[in-house]
């Protein structure tokens, strides 16, 4: 392998190339074994001199990241700098902390030009390092690598590059140079052909470096935040990063369900992580298909967003990006002085509150704005100044809501009657019809009284033994299941729940509804919009008016929310069989309660249903009048 990449990025006996990619992890790491593995006398960088003294203060100050700032001529219009990101996963980077920490001289041979010109370049995902060869990636990039144009300003940058190797030969015997995988050939050939150079331009100021703000740290990093931030943790700790790029969007999934968890636990949520395994996994099979749609190896941080949203709801996303963008370094800023810079897309603003054009020296994937709806919840503060617009006269539901619980709840009775089938079922032995098919367990279970038939005569072996096969005949069952109640949270705390009511159907495709919940009130979303949680629901289905539970004297003798919910179902009930989805076995009063009204519980465990789609049904909005309906979807969070 040493002597395939010698053959093949190797200018003369003592230089050698090493092409490389700005902003990647993958790449950065490539640098750093290069140069630790290897005799090497001078680390040539693609930088231009002015910003040495710069650069290597601020690489002494790492993890904290700054940029090096180089301004540029004032053309009358809005200011105009080129910076240097220095982030631990830039190639460049990694290269010039390695060499400051092995004693290895620098030599920065990028020429000085007054405006800094950049050169957009899109690669292939530097994932593929871990398959292939750095000279075998190379390599491959070569045909589709575009010619700098005449006179252009990369070529003269090649060029003096070139001039400076010759110049560094003379001094040291092993030249590493680090160079753009875009520009390497082009370099090979420029050494090799001796061009003329044009000399340096003179700079408008000395380069200043000066520490990014936190929360724009995104945009100035080649790899995510978080990811850099498991980089300098991996080095401090002396364990292996080498598969990172991909191990470390596990620990971010991983790191953002535990905060998504914690905020949920401070909420009271009764289900507070319903993300499990099992849904990771399918959210990272999720991730690596949206990533190969976009020719990539590795997801960017819109992709993770857009899946965590479309799979786990806007809380989640919401969590896992603010997790993606944090860096613990940065956010300790009590060991500098002075103000910070913000970057964006394209924009740095300057301490002085000018917002100037900047162009990246390191620039690595191209970054661009994509829209993502994500709905935050809203602040205290916001929520207080909603609260006292309320009419406490005028209530209502939200009807996507509705339509999806009393779909839940119709898809329960039919879970319902199928249990009560299955209690009516007969066993016989099978004579002309298989019925409802085999019942393999009775089979089995007379298995030995074909054998006892067999006999031990003479002719026994010529007798084949006869094995009965028994059938199931499951009969339909009979009413319907007019009543279904959910014990969400048991045993129910009344002062949680304190919100009980009865609604009536708006018509006649909606059941019933008596609750107890959160009150609305503490929970403002939007400007007449409240969420509660239920900790119990009855739907009675078809709808007719019934006395509010709540305060019939016929169900006093209840002690609790619970007991009272089932025994206003058996008293309401039509059908001798009431449907009770609870998380605990139904108790021996709630029992009772039932057979005092002739009833019978139906129990189904409340785990049957996954917890996403119960902490879904559990959270409902309450409109403060029918109007409201008009705008409510763009506060109402799914």
């Amino acid at each position: 392998m040493t002597d395939r990449i010698d053959a093949i990025l190797r200018l003369s006996p003592r230089i050698q190339v090493l092409p490389i990619l700005h902003g990647s992890g993958d790449l950065a790491q490539e640098v750093r074994e290069t140069l630790i593995s290897r005799p090497v006398d001078c680390l040539a960088v693609p930088l231009p001199p002015s910003v040495e003294a710069a650069l290597e203060r601020a690489v002494e100050a790492l993890p904290r990241i700054h940029l090096v700032v180089l301004p540029e001529p004032d053309r009358g219009e809005a200011p105009s700098v080129s910076f240097v990101p220095v982030d631990p996963c830039q190639a460049v980077i990694m290269g010039i902390r390695v060499s400051m920490g092995e004693g290895i001289a620098r030599a920065y041979i990028d020429r000085d030009v007054t405006v800094f010109e950049p050169t957009p370049f899109t690669a292939p995902d530097s994932y593929a390092l871990k398959r292939i060869s750095l000279a075998a990636y190379a390599a491959a990039l070569v045909p589709s690598l575009p010619a700098p144009a005449p006179e252009s300003q990369r070529r003269l940058r090649i060029d003096w590059m070139a001039f400076r190797l010759h110049e560094l030969e003379l001094d040291y015997a092993s030249i590493l140079c680090l160079c753009h995988v875009a520009d390497w050939p082009w370099l090979r050939e420029a050494y090799r052909e001796r061009r003329p150079y044009v000399a340096p331009e003179p700079i408008a100021q000395r380069p200043s470096a000066a520490p990014v703000s936190p929360a724009t740290l995104y945009f100035a990093l080649g790899e995510l935040p978080f990811l850099t931030e498991l980089y300098e943790r991996r080095r401090a700790e002396v364990r292996s990063d080498r598969h990172l790029s991909v191990d470390g969007i596990k620990e971010l999934l991983l790191s953002a369900r535990t905060r998504w968890a914690d905020r949920r636990t401070a909420e009271n949520r009764s289900i507070a992580n319903w993300v499990t395994p099992h849904l990771l996994q399918r959210y990272l099979q999720y991730v690596r298909n949206l990533a190969l749609l976009d020719r990539r190896l590795t997801p960017d941080l819109y992709t993770l967003v857009l899946a965590a949203k479309q799979m786990a709801g806007d809380d989640f996303a919401i969590t896992l990006l603010e997790t993606a963008r944090s860096y613990a370094f940065q956010e300790d800023t009590e060991e500098w002085a002075g103000p910070s810079l913000s970057v964006g897309v394209g924009k740095l603003e300057l301490p002085d509150g000018q917002v100037a054009a900047a162009k990246n020296r390191l620039q690595g994937p191209a970054l661009a704005w994509r829209s993502l709806s994500l709905r935050p919840a809203p602040e205290p503060v916001t929520s207080r100044r909603w609260a006292p617009q309320w009419n406490p006269f005028r209530q209502c539901s939200w009807p996507p809501e509705d339509n999806r619980i009393e779909s839940f709840t119709q898809h329960v009775r039919e879970q319902a009657r199928a249990i009560l089938g299955a209690d009516l079922a007969r066993v016989e032995k099978f004579t002309s019809s298989i019925k409802d098919g085999v019942d393999m367990r009775e089979t089995l279970r007379h298995w030995h009284k074909a054998r006892r038939h067999t006999g031990y005569g003479a002719n026994s072996q010529a007798a084949k033994p006869r094995m009965d096969i028994y059938v199931k005949d499951i009969p339909p069952a009979r009413g319907q299941v007019d009543v279904v109640m959910f014990l969400f949270d048991t045993p129910a705390d009344p002062a949680r729940y304190s919100w009980q009511a009865t609604w009536y159907a708006e018509h006649q495709e909606e059941s019933t509804l008596c609750f107890y919940a959160s009150p609305f009130q503490e929970r403002m979303v939007g400007p007449g919009i409240a969420q509660s949680c239920y900790g119990g629901a009855l739907f009675l289905f078809p709808p007719r008016p019934i006395p509010d539970i709540w305060k019939d004297p016929r169900l006093n003798a209840a002690r609790t929310l619970e007991e009272r919910l089932i025994a206003a179902g058996a008293l309401h009930s039509q059908d001798p069989h009431i449907v009770l989805v609870t998380p605990v076995p139904p108790m021996a009063r709630w029992r009772r309660i039932a057979r005092s009204f002739n009833r019978r519980l139906v129990p189904i465990p409340l785990s049957r249903f996954s917890g996403q789609t119960l902490d879904r049904l559990r959270r409902f909005h309450v409109l403060n009048g029918h109007e409201i309906r008009s705008y409510a979807t763009k506060f109402i969070r799914e």
